[in-house]
C-alpha cells in the first residue's frame, strides 16, 4: 500500500501522573501516550477524515476469546452489524512482518472479516480475503 498521509487533528494530551496522556475521542477516555498508542490515535483520524469510515462503526481495543486466551485487537471497523476490517497498529520503530501478520490472523480466525490491515505508521500493508487467500490492497477499500 502507498505510504499514509496522516491528517491534522487537534489531539488533547495532557500530563497525569509526570506522563502524557492523549484523549481517545473512540472510547471517550484518556489512556497512556505510548508510541503504539500515537499510531493507533492517527490511523483512526485516517479513517475518519480520510477514508470516511463512521467513526460510531469502530471499535478501539476490545477483547476476544481465542480459544482459552483472551486478546485485544487495536481496531475494527464494522460494516453490516459484522467485522469489516481489522487494523494492528505497533510503534513506528517496530518492524511489520510475519510476527504481526500472524498476530492478526489469530484475530481473524475469531472475527472472520474481510480485511486486515497492519501498519506502524510508516508502513503499512493490507489484504483482502477472498475464499480464504489473502490478495494485497493497494489502498484502503472504500466504505460504501
Amino acid at each position: 500500500m502507498q505510504a499514509l498521509i496522516y491528517p491534522s487533528y487537534p489531539f488533547k494530551i495532557q500530563q497525569q501522573s509526570g506522563k502524557d496522556h492523549i484523549f481517545d475521542p473512540f472510547r471517550k477516555i484518556w489512556v497512556f501516550l505510548t508510541p503504539e498508542e500515537w499510531v493507533r490515535q492517527n490511523i483512526l483520524q485516517y479513517l475518519v477524515q480520510i477514508c470516511h469510515y463512521p467513526n460510531a462503526l469502530i471499535a478501539v481495543e476490545k477483547t476476544i476469546q481465542l480459544g482459552e486466551l483472551k486478546k485485544r485487537f487495536d481496531v475494527v471497523v464494522y460494516k453490516n452489524e459484522k467485522p469489516w476490517m481489522i487494523i494492528e497498529c505497533k510503534e513506528a520503530k517496530v518492524e511489520i512482518g510475519e510476527k504481526t501478520l500472524l498476530q492478526i490472523l489469530q484475530y481473524q480466525q475469531v472475527l472472520e472479516a474481510s480485511y486486515l490491515i497492519i501498519t506502524n505508521g510508516h508502513q503499512t500493508h493490507g489484504a483482502e480475503i477472498i475464499s480464504g487467500q489473502l490478495h494485497p490492497l493497494q489502498d484502503f477499500p472504500s466504505y460504501l
